[in-house]
């Protein structure tokens, strides 16, 4: 390891660009939110849309990359990342779950779940096939941008679908907007950060091993995806509405994070280990 690099552990990383992020993004929406007021001008919708859905997720893929430590990975390969993540994602969805799923209830976020976890890691695969895939930390960051990735386009569809339910109610479209913004780190980008980093580790440099660890893994996140999903239900019997998002989605938010924790933790350890001294 040079000295570059255990100065590098020994201050930790550099914070600041994340916070940037978020302000730039924010202002931004914002602004064009009270341009588009003031003008009434239509053509505007789509960026201001774009610009609430994409905070937050560009936001959270900045603030995993600041504590990359020693990875190697490139901007511009969480950027194809997020990208592949979120379209491919999208996509895969769209296409398998209207033949899996009829009506969403308990169970059925559970198939939700196995089809979207599924979805998202394609945008994974899809970078780290013809690259050096053994480095837990680097899957982490990169299921992070890929799941992040997804949420963002999703939220999209969720605020547009808003919008033109309420008869082009600008609130709602807002509301739903910065909802999902809010909730989205403690979802779909940890949830992918989880699964990428546990195949990274199990896989060998030009070759990835899917394993039991790997299908456990895959199963954890199905299982908190659909809880997330199908867990307000449950709790709307004892609590009023409202309280049941809440408190669900805290809980399987909580869990999560803890486990995302866990793993970048481990990840850590093992960059550490991997990198000559």
């Amino acid at each position: 390891m040079t000295d570059e690099e255990q100065a590098l552990l020994a201050r930790g990383p550099a914070i600041g660009l994340w916070w940037r992020v978020l302000m730039t993004g924010l202002i931004a929406f914002s602004t064009g939110m009270m341009v588009m007021v003031l003008t009434e001008n239509p053509i505007l919708f789509p960026t201001v849309l774009m610009l609430g859905s994409f905070a937050v997720p560009v936001t959270y893929v900045a603030f995993i990359y600041e504590r990359r430590h020693l990875s190697r990975l490139t901007p511009l390969t969480i950027i194809l990342s997020f990208f592949y993540g979120g379209v491919l994602g999208v996509f895969a969805s769209a296409l398998l779950e209207p033949i899996f799923i009829g009506h969403l209830d308990f169970l059925t976020a559970f198939v939700v779940g196995l089809i979207e976890e599924f979805a998202k890691i394609l945008g994974v695969l899809m970078i780290a096939r013809h690259r050096r895939h053994d480095a837990e930390l680097d899957g982490l960051i990169l299921g992070a941008a890929a799941g992040m990735g997804f949420a963002s386009m999703e939220s999209s569809g969720y605020a547009f679908v808003a919008f033109l339910g309420s008869g082009g109610n600008l609130s709602l479209m807002v509301g739903v907007t910065l909802l999902r913004g809010i909730l989205s780190p403690i979802g779909h980008g940890t949830w992918t950060a989880i699964l990428a980093s546990v195949l990274f580790r199990e896989s060998a440099a030009r070759r990835f091993r899917i394993n039991g660890k790997v299908v456990g893994a895959y199963l954890t996140v199905v299982i908190l995806h659909g809880l997330w999903d199908g867990l307000p239900g449950v709790v709307s019997v004892i609590l009023s509405p409202g309280l049941d998002v809440f408190i669900g989605q805290a809980i399987v938010g909580a869990v999560s994070l803890f486990i995302l924790w866990r793993r970048w933790s481990e990840a850590r350890r093992l960059q550490m280990k991997q990198t000559p001294v």
